[in-house]
């Protein structure tokens, strides 16, 4: 057993990536090293990018340690009958200073069987927009694989790509297989399944320092893009100090919290609770304690930590297993 159930903040593991910039420390004040890192992994099992506690009395502790000595307490009863030992989701902030590739995941199938890793599901909150921002989500129109082999060949893959212009709020649900690229000047909040599986498409013919091209994976794609037109962007309620839902699917569900006030939890255990603050300040409220938070904050509630309370003017992200 661990010595106390409380929510849990984990110290970022920061990635630099050849389209980061530096917004995760002017927007959310993550403590960066570079001007191009692209990533915040918030909360991860991956191998090699465990989570590590950074508040209270489990301060250093991984959070496959803690699952491994509890996995009900901090899992909750039906994600551990689901999933075993494993934590099912990754949590992320973004900043793309530029534009991301053009990329697809697996689905759990296929990337059981090529890589021994779940599918990668996902979906994005805009937290912050440069005017005229972009992402790229699935087709604009239906399109065989011949033809699209060839936009590829031809190096006129945008031309059959749905592009949006976006803003702050926005939300995009993408299944496995559908292409999508984040675009430049937006930092993006992204819920997914615990994958690191991708693979490009095309990648506007960019180079590392090294003078190197990133490798593009495209036949794997193909195995794995649904041609399909479909609709990624989402729309939702904004009913104040009210869990309003954003996403329910067999891997996440996720609501969205305008907080001005205050609002109660009453859980049953049977799944953990992550909190991701993606604007304003707030504070849970818990057993006679209370921790502050604000926006850039990822806050992973065991699910035995059944009644907690939020306060405070934010924008919050409720994500569990259904």
């Amino acid at each position: 057993m661990i010595p106390e159930i409380y929510p849990l903040l984990f110290k970022p593991i920061l990635k630099d990536r050849i389209w980061g910039g530096t917004k995760l420390n002017s927007l959310l004040k993550k403590n960066i090293s570079s001007e191009t890192v692209g990533e915040s992994w918030e909360i991860s099992t991956v191998d090699g990018d465990v989570s590590e506690v950074a508040n209270g009395i489990l301060k250093g502790k991984s959070l496959d340690y803690l699952i491994d000595l509890a996995p009900e307490a901090i899992l909750g009863t039906t994600v551990f009958k689901r999933f075993g030992k494993q934590f099912p989701l990754l949590f992320k902030f973004l900043d793309a200073r530029l534009d991301l590739s053009i990329q697809v995941h697996p689905n759990d199938d296929f990337a059981q069987k090529h890589h021994n890793s779940f599918g990668k599901t996902e979906m994005w909150y805009v937290m912050q927009a440069d005017e005229n921002a972009k992402v790229i989500a699935g087709f604009n129109k239906i399109i065989s694989v011949d033809e699209f082999v060839n936009t590829i060949e031809e190096k006129k893959i945008m031309s059959v790509l749905n592009v949006k212009t976006v803003s702050k709020g926005d939300v995009f649900f993408l299944e496995t297989g559908t292409v999508h690229a984040i675009g430049a000047g937006l930092v993006i909040a992204e819920i997914q399944q615990t994958s690191d599986i991708t693979y490009r498409l095309h990648d506007f013919d960019r180079v590392d320092e090294q003078g190197n091209e990133r490798e593009l994976h495209i036949d794997m794609a193909l195995d794995t893009i649904n041609f399909a037109k479909v609709n990624t962007h989402v729309v939702y309620e904004h009913n104040e100090n009210q869990s309003n839902s954003i996403v329910d699917c067999s891997y996440f569900t996720t609501n969205f919290i305008p907080l001005d006030g205050h609002l109660s939890f009453n859980k049953n255990g049977n799944s953990f609770t992550v909190l991701m603050c993606v604007d304003g300040v707030f504070e849970i409220e818990y057993e006679g304690s209370t921790q502050h938070y604000s926006i850039g904050h990822t806050v992973l509630v065991p699910a035995g930590l059944k009644s907690f309370s939020i306060k405070g003017k934010a924008s919050v992200l409720e994500i569990y297993v259904s």
